[in-house]
């Protein structure tokens, strides 16, 4: 959609060649996109086809729009909710899968953790079957949502279980790895209990000589995962993909000059 003499959003993105941090100054698009500007032949032929619907959580209104519709549908629907905006909570309803920034689970849930944090939001948010939530350097985590099961043990503590399996981590590894638990009854205190399975993700260690610029390294991530779900990848092996997408971007300047294609080389470990 075209909006005669608007201007679209665009970002100067500021890379330090020393400490390798970025500062983003952005310019939002105007005039924002507001859903009587989708017609519903656009919206319907938008969604013809489609696998899975992707929200990075702006444009609220015509964003609910889209997700109502595809819900209607039955598409699945992954939301990426880096922070609390407007409409963000409306949209989470519909959501399949989510992932989120560090601080984001605790914001959103007020959980004392990130681990209780994600029990509290699969709690709240019936549909979703996985949260992830990333760390940067340090990885990320992802909590899936399983069938119930009364023949399983006596609940185990998340945060105790994410010690546990952080404890596993191969810390002379080279590439990026996935740690799972069991399916458990997982409790986070104060909050309640699901039945699930809490999986580590490792991230690779760029050499210093190598990291050029993380700028987009989160996007890429949350682009390997929605190729993963569409490629019906095993969760073992999604996170530990999506890694190491994210970690071949932040060999290059900017965004999108070091993404990698399906055919390179580092990915085949992962695609098997």
């Amino acid at each position: 959609m075209v909006s005669k003499g608007g201007n679209s959003p665009f970002t100067y993105i500021i890379v330090d060649n020393q400490t390798k941090t970025r500062t983003c100054i952005h310019t939002p698009g105007y005039p924002p996109m507001i859903p009587t500007d989708l017609s519903q032949s656009n919206l319907l032929s938008a969604l013809d086809g489609a696998k899975l619907v992707y929200f990075d959580g702006r444009l609220h209104e015509t964003a609910a729009i889209v997700a109502e519709e595809a819900n209607r549908r039955g598409i699945p629907i992954l939301i990426d909710a880096e922070r609390k905006r407007e409409g963000l909570d409306y949209l989470l309803n519909f959501a399949s899968y989510v992932v989120c920034s560090t601080k984001f689970p605790q914001e959103w849930t007020e959980a004392s953790s990130i681990p209780s944090g994600l029990v509290s939001m699969l709690l709240r948010l019936p549909k979703v079957k996985f949260v992830i939530v990333t760390l940067g350097k340090d990885g990320c985590i992802m909590l899936q949502r399983t069938e119930m099961d009364n023949l399983l043990p006596e609940e185990m503590d998340v945060e105790d279980l994410f010690e546990k399996l952080n404890l596993e981590k191969d810390t002379n590894a080279t590439l990026p790895a996935c740690i799972s638990s069991n399916v458990a009854k997982l409790h986070a205190k104060g909050i309640g209990t699901i039945t699930g399975k809490l999986l580590v993700g490792t991230a690779e260690s760029i050499p210093q000589t190598e990291l050029i610029d993380t700028t987009g390294a989160g996007d890429a991530f949350i682009g390997a995962v929605l190729y993963s779900i569409c490629a019906n990848m095993p969760l073992e092996k999604m996170l530990p993909f999506a890694a190491q997408v994210a970690a071949i971007k932040c060999r290059a300047l900017g965004a999108r000059a070091g993404l990698p294609r399906s055919t390179d080389h580092r990915l085949s470990p992962f695609l098997v």
